[in-house]
Formats: structure tokens, sequence, C-alpha cells
């Protein structure tokens, strides 16, 4: 926003501040508790000729024609015209509308429903009761908000002046209903584990710290959607749980990335990740049905994907192995790194063997268009997932890809104690050696799991999915992305 604008917005709130004071001053309340609205704009559209409504809404246009004042009156379901004509309303009515009240101010219509002779159906206004003083102006109609972190930062203008973000939201909410009564039908149970853990666990992922006061202690924000807890509950009996909620990863911000954002993780007993597999293509299919209505989508540069055929199936390590040339069963770190440094890979120096696969893969991945399912990934980048029993360097783990990018990850969980002891210890290591995103040693989980977890299938899927369905930046799909402070 220039210093210019800046000063005409300060002029213009000087203005509606006298205003403000004028209307004090004939003992008009600018700033009432309620209204008596009996209409929405769009039931008073659908009203017959002549009906008598009281609605209510935010000014977004104003023009005078003699006699006459067209405004048109926007609330949450729509926009309609209303219509003052000076011998039609209350002359004081007409005065304080016509001197007082602006654009962007929040009023009470009562009146009738009619046509205008161009057609229009409108509200002619009898009574206007002011239910909010607006002291700024809305952003100017034609150019609205362009300064993209202007947008982010003062969302509700965005809001208002594109209705049509609005509906991003809407089906924001659809899609984790959708997911919530799919696995409600599928008969599991809605569980709520801890956000603040004193060892985060289930992903690699840098956690945020904080500080409990009265314990003295710190403590983590959760990184994933209670994997652990939910694995807990596991060996305590429950056989089908699903959580959906916050989760929080200190990691950098991109078309994909979000710091805190939403996630639905399931965990099911005595199924495998081919049991889970069918389950989650059956839910992604049932979700854009009830969402978007359709099954196929364009993302990105990907045209005509279809959810509805059949899914694919990817192998991790032959895909690596046909786009590379490198085996990642029988190779070093030091192939690796020479392979991402001549495709300009960036890694960092303390990276294991792991990450620098996990970097190589994250490559080959980008033209693969899905949808499908990613199979057969080593055990160095799945420290939570089962072997494969007549293949143990692979793990049963399943990740569905659409659009070049991973969209939700689940494996057939890992329940041998003794293993996941030492997976953890290996995962110690390397945070030692500096990769803050290796996973903590958590010895109360592996003492659980020594009292005995059956065979469980997890999954997990974030609202990334959503963001790729709307064919959007994350960003775009959040009402109010983190921002910096605006700091003058």
């Amino acid at each position: 926003m220039t210093k210019q604008s800046e000063i005409n917005i300060n002029d213009e709130r000087e203005v509606r501040l006298n205003k403000l004071v004028e209307l004090r001053s004939l003992n008009i309340n600018p700033y009432p508790a309620k209204s008596q609205r009996t209409h929405t704009l769009v039931q008073s559209i659908e009203e017959k000729e002549g009906g008598k409504v009281t609605v209510t809404g935010r000014i977004m246009s104003k023009r005078e024609m003699g006699k006459l004042i067209f405004s048109h009156l926007q609330d949450e379901s729509g926009k309609m015209q209303i219509v003052l004509k000076k011998d039609e309303i209350n002359e004081d009515d007409y005065k304080i509308f016509e001197k007082k009240i602006d654009v962007a101010d929040i009023v009470q219509v009562e009146g009738e429903r009619f046509v205008t002779k161009k057609g229009e159906v409108s509200i002619l206004a009898k009574h206007i009761t002011l239910l909010t003083k607006a002291l700024l102006p809305l952003p100017e109609k034609f150019h609205g908000l362009q300064d993209e972190e202007i947008k982010y930062r003062k969302r509700y203008l965005d809001l208002i002046m594109n209705p049509g973000v609005k509906q991003i939201f809407y089906r924001k909410s659809k899609f984790w209903n959708s997911i919530r009564n799919f696995m409600v039908q599928e008969g599991f149970f809605e569980v709520e584990t801890p956000v603040l853990e004193t060892t985060p666990g289930g992903a690699d992922a840098t956690p945020f710290v904080t500080h409990h006061n009265a314990l003295d202690i710190d403590l983590y924000l959760r990184i994933s959607m209670g994997e652990l807890w939910q694995k807990r509950l596991m060996v305590a009996g429950f056989e089908k749980t699903f959580e959906i909620g916050r989760q929080f990863r200190n990691e950098g911000m991109s078309r994909e990335h979000l710091q805190d954002y939403t996630q639905m993780e399931f965990y099911w007993a005595y199924a495998d990740y081919e049991m889970g597999m069918e389950l989650v293509e059956k839910l992604y299919k049932y979700v854009a049905k009830e969402v978007f209505g359709k099954l196929e989508f364009n993302i990105g540069s990907f045209t005509n994907i279809d959810l509805g055929k059949e899914w694919a199936r990817y192998d991790y390590v032959e895909i690596i192995k046909e786009k590379t040339g490198i085996d990642i069963l029988q190779t070093t770190e030091d192939d690796i790194k020479k392979k991402l440094e001549e495709l300009h890979i960036k890694y960092e120096k303390h990276d294991g063997f792991g990450r620098l696969v996990d970097s190589l893969w994250k490559y080959c991945r980008k033209d693969i268009s899905g949808p499908g399912f990613l199979i057969n990934t080593p055990v160095v980048v799945s420290p939570l997932a089962k072997r494969i029993e007549n293949n143990p360097e692979l793990t049963q783990r399943f990740q569905v890809i659409l659009a070049g990018s991973e969209m939700g990850n689940g494996y057939s969980e890992l329940n041998d104690p003794i293993d996941q002891a030492n997976r953890f210890e290996e995962q110690a290591k390397m945070r030692e050696a500096g990769d803050t995103e290796a996973q903590m040693h958590d010895r109360d989980f592996v003492e659980a799991l020594e009292h005995g977890m059956p065979p469980t299938c997890g999954f997990g899927v974030s609202e990334r999915l959503f963001s790729f369905l709307e064919d959007k930046p994350i960003r775009e799909c959040v009402l109010f992305p983190l921002m910096k402070p605006d700091i003058d």
C-alpha cells in the first residue's frame, strides 16, 4: 500500500469520524446491539412481489439520481439492490442515508420487494437503521487487493470484496465433514490426543518448542495427529480410531507447506497396508464426489487426473533407478550426493543416507500424475513401518501420489518393540549428527508396544489434498495464513 493511499484512507477516516460525532449528536446509536432481520437477501429475492422484508448487510455501492438513491447491500447469502425514493421514506431517514451513511457501513432496511423498470429485483426502502458505522473504506472496487501479502494479512477485506473466495472455505468445511462422515460410516471412533508432548513423534519434522510454566518443563507442539497416542489406543483394545485436528511443523513455507495445518489420521487394528490402500482409495473418491461433485481434476500442469480409474502402483526403488540410474539398495551416501549435485538438488551436510534418498525420490516424483500408491519404500525412510517379510530392506508403506506430490501416507505399523527401539536409536544418531527432523526416542511408547499391539494399519492425510483438488496454493486455502507482524 502506497503512502498516498494511506493518506487518503486517513483523510477518509477523519471524515467518517466527524459523521460518527454528528450521528451521536442526533441521538442515533451507530453501534446498536441487535437487529430485527426477517429475511436474508437471497430469501428476499425469492419473496413475492410486494412482500414485506427486513434485511441487513454491508453497503457495497451507493449512487444518487435526483430524488432516488440506489445502493447494493451484501450479506453472507448474496447481494441485492435497495432503492430509496424521497417520497416513499421518512425524510430524516433519507437525509441520514444521503449524508451520513457511507459505502462499507452496515445497515438494516425495512421495505418491500419489487422489480425496477430495468428488471432488477430490489427492495423499496421504507425505513433505514444504522447497525455499524465503518470508519475505514473498502478497497477500490475495480482494483481490489492486488498485493498478495495485504490480501492475506487483511483476509476479511478479500472476503468482502470477493464473495467467491468464501466458497473455497465452505468447500473446505465440507471436505473435513465428508472425511469425518466417511470414517464414522466405516466404524471408526473419533478421539482426541495431546497437542503438547514431552517427546514429539509420528513424523520426520522439526517441532515447535514451548514452555510449561506450572511444570517448568519444555514441551513440543505435536508434529503428527497423535500417531503414537493412537497406537497406544490399539494396545488398549480400541480397534478403529481416527482424529482430525491441528498439527505443527517448524519447516519451510512453499506452495504445498504450512507450519500449522489440519490433518486426519486413522488407525485400524487387524488390518495391513493392502487393506489400508483399499479403504483410502474409497475415501478419496467419496470425498471428491461429496465436495466437488466430480472425479476428474486439473491440478497445476497435470490435466484430466481421474480419481475414478484404477489406481496405479509405483515402486519406490524402481522409479528412482529408472529416473536417476541409482539403485538405492546397492549404493552409498557419496554416490547419492554426487547424483544430487549433478541434478542441482540441494542437501544439508549433516543429511544421512535416509534423508539423501528422500531428496532423490522427491526429484523423481514430480512427473508422476497419479492417482496411485507409492510402495516398497526402504526402512531408512520409514522408521515406523513394518518390514516386508520376504524383503526386509523394504517396508509395508503406501503413499498417495497425485499431481507430482504425496497426498497421504500410511503403512502396516511396526509393532515389534525391539525393532522399534533399534530404529529410534538410529534416528537418535541422526539427530545428534544435526538432523533436526529425525525422530526422538520415545521409550514410553516402546514400553507400550512391549505390552502388545495387534497388527495395525495407520494412515494420515492433510489439508494439502484439499488445496490440490482446488488447484490453488495452500495459503490461499487458509482463512488467516501466518504472516510476519506488520511493523512500520
